[in-house]
């Protein structure tokens, strides 16, 4: 991560500004100790500006950090608010397919959770979501992670992909209804209850 000095403060990744007045990043005890809110803050901004982290990720390609949210104090405002701790920073569950990290489009959710409404992108493979081949049966088989159980549950064999996509789709909401119950964020709930329809 690149940092320059402006003023008294640290221009980060050429585009963002930690005005912290404290120190963010320090030895406490012989340990190294990270603000978590600095922490949450840089790795956002590396997502979206970190030329590595982009190579790796293709997915964060064009995604961008809000014009308030390029300085560290105003972030960290609007973190301190929220249900955070122990919890990841998330852009695209409120509003699906977003790319810019905002206080209208972000919240904080388990990991649960976000591996929940990860859909695999390049890494799945050719069939819609769901979906494999079964060679043998020589049919389509269907199946999801259950994040409640930790298993996967398995939905039948299809004839057709698009009929296996269903049955995937099905189970999708039906556990996603399952999590919106167990939601202390209204957007977060909300946005499950129609993420799968």
């Amino acid at each position: 991560m690149v940092m320059i000095m402006h003023g008294n403060k640290k221009i980060i990744l050429g585009v963002a500004i930690n005005d912290a007045d404290y120190v963010v990043c320090g030895i406490f005890k012989g340990k190294r100790v990270t603000c978590p809110f600095y922490s949450t803050w840089k790795s956002m901004l590396n997502r979206c500006y970190g030329i590595k982290y982009i190579s790796r990720k293709p997915s964060y390609k064009d995604c961008q950090v809000c014009r308030e949210w390029l300085l560290f104090s105003n972030f960290k405002a609007w973190m301190e608010k929220q249900d955070w701790q122990g919890k990841e920073l998330d852009k695209d569950l409120i509003t699906k397919g977003n790319r810019i990290y905002s206080e209208k489009n972000c919240a904080f959710i388990s990991k649960c959770l976000n591996n929940f409404i990860v859909e695999g992108g390049i890494k799945r493979g050719n069939f819609l979501l769901g979906v494999t081949w079964h060679r043998r049966n020589g049919s389509f088989q269907a199946q999801c992670r259950n994040p409640i159980t930790k298993k996967c549950d398995y939905l039948g064999q299809h004839k057709t992909q698009e009929s296996a996509h269903l049955a995937w789709k099905r189970r999708k909401h039906e556990l996603a209804l399952q999590l919106a119950e167990m939601q202390a964020d209204p957007r977060v709930a909300n946005a499950l209850r129609t993420r799968y329809l």
